[in-house]
């Protein structure tokens, strides 16, 4: 049985971004697409203004991100602190406890799994 294909791409345009939990995402692949329900990437746009602080979350699903512009720290409960700048990148398993700083604003483009 053959699986349907699927396809997207995008190039970072702030004014297709839409809100989402902290800044703004412009999806490139949104979930469920293509029927991959925990498979979606996109671009998140942010800056510390639009934070509360430093921000403690639990991973809903494995993350991939690479920074494109912009500082972020994550620093991983029990683990490494991750000084993320534009080149950088990092991969957190679903359910990671990590604490998150924007301190520059910042893109990322990001994979969930």
């Amino acid at each position: 049985m053959s699986e349907a294909a699927y396809a997207s791409s995008a190039t970072i345009d702030r004014t297709d971004a839409v809100p989402f939990e902290v800044g703004t995402v412009q999806w490139v692949r949104r979930p469920g697409d293509g029927n991959r329900s925990e498979l979606s990437a996109g671009y998140w746009f942010i800056t510390p203004e639009q934070t509360p602080g430093p921000m403690t979350i639990t991973g809903h699903a494995d993350e991939t991100v690479h920074i494109l512009e912009g500082h972020v720290t994550v620093a991983v409960e029990n683990g490494p602190t991750l000084d993320l700048r534009a080149g950088s990148s990092a991969s957190l398993n679903r359910g990671t406890v990590a604490t998150w700083t924007v301190l520059e604003p910042t893109v990322e483009f990001f994979v969930y799994s």
